[in-house]
């Protein structure tokens, strides 16, 4: 473990791609007190390019080399790698190399026990391709950095935790993965992990694909066929506390109210609608399955409005606090453990 001797987390904070709202967002959540009264923000990007947008900002903030001795501000990792001359709201491949290697080195960070977890800034996909990394996200990015295999991505909202059975994909190919050795899949999977995240045994519903669910063969027969088999052999046999399939409309209100641990999606936009309709701006992105805890941001780079000073941090600022929140939940699992 990482931790401070005030036993405050020590949490790497990736910019993202300078020539988005990364920075921005970055520097405004750490600039406040109370996120550097739970943790330790350890931001790993370019120290000169932080200091100038803190600047351009009017942020009371100082930051200084991780290396250095000083412990009046924020630490960075500073890597150096952005120039001077940054197009802000523009694809490059500067800022896209950069912000892979940012992701790099917060793995190098976590395995050689530096920080307790990563949380990361929005990176633009094109740019990313355009640096040299072919992953189409920091999910795929960071499973490949820890050797992971199996790994999803989920949405906290509050008591509101969303996994998804597909993501990025179309519609229709979403539709003919609602099977049911995908769903027993992604029930199992929800299970393990998120009971080992939350140091508790969770209780999960189902939404299902149909409108009212089907409505009883009405309005669709994957309920019956796919879904209703699915849920009762993995509340059976693997003795999951699992249920539904439920009526989409309402299920995710449920879950957000706390009547479910996790809500299982069908598909993406089943699940996204839902998290950002309830929380937009303070939603977390959260990989389940890698060995380290990753939060992250529920928006993109937002380019059209990079440089403008107007980014709010709040989803970001919401991401740290649940890195801190889920790190102080292990340490508690280990000091009960090895107490």
């Amino acid at each position: 473990m990482a931790r401070t001797s005030d036993h405050r987390p020590i949490i790497g904070i990736t910019i993202g791609d300078a020539a988005g709202i990364g920075p921005e967002i970055v520097l405004k959540s750490v600039s406040d007190a109370a996120i550097r009264d739970i943790c330790d923000p350890l931001l790993i990007g370019d120290l000169e390019f932080l200091r100038k947008t803190a600047r351009e900002l009017d942020l009371p903030i100082s930051l200084f080399r991780h290396e250095s001795n000083s412990t009046d501000g924020v630490r960075v990792v500073d890597l150096a790698n952005i120039s001077r001359s940054v197009s802000l709201g523009e694809e490059s491949n500067e800022c896209g190399r950069a912000a892979g290697q940012y992701i790099e080195k917060a793995v190098e960070l976590w395995k050689e026990g530096t920080i307790d977890a990563v949380c990361t800034a929005p990176i633009n996909k094109r740019s990313l391709a355009l640096g040299g990394y072919e992953y189409p996200g920091h999910t795929e990015f960071l499973a490949s950095l820890t050797g992971t295999t199996e790994f999803r991505m989920s949405f906290f909202a509050g008591d509101l935790r969303v996994v998804l059975i597909s993501t990025h994909i179309s519609l229709r190919e979403a539709i003919d993965r609602v099977k049911h050795e995908s769903i027993v899949e992604v029930i199992d999977f929800t299970s393990r992990t998120l009971s080992e995240l939350l140091g508790r045994k969770v209780r999960i519903a189902v939404a299902g694909l149909n409108p009212h669910a089907s409505e009883g063969g009405m309005f669709g027969s994957e309920e019956a066929s796919e879904m209703v088999p699915a849920i009762t052999h993995c509340r059976t046999v693997k003795q999951i506390n699992v249920e539904g399939p439920f009526s989409p409309d309402i299920i995710f209100l449920r879950g957000y109210r706390g009547e479910f641990d996790a809500v299982i999606a069908c598909y993406h936009d089943q699940a996204t609608i839902a998290v950002k309709s309830l929380s937009f701006g303070s939603a977390v992105n959260v990989t389940l399955g890698l060995p380290l805890i990753r939060t992250s941001v529920d928006h993109g780079t937002a380019f059209d409005i990079a440089g403008k000073g107007i980014a709010d941090p709040s989803s970001m600022s919401s991401a740290i606090r649940l890195a801190a929140e889920l790190c102080q939940i292990q340490f508690e699992r280990v000091k009960f453990v090895n107490p």
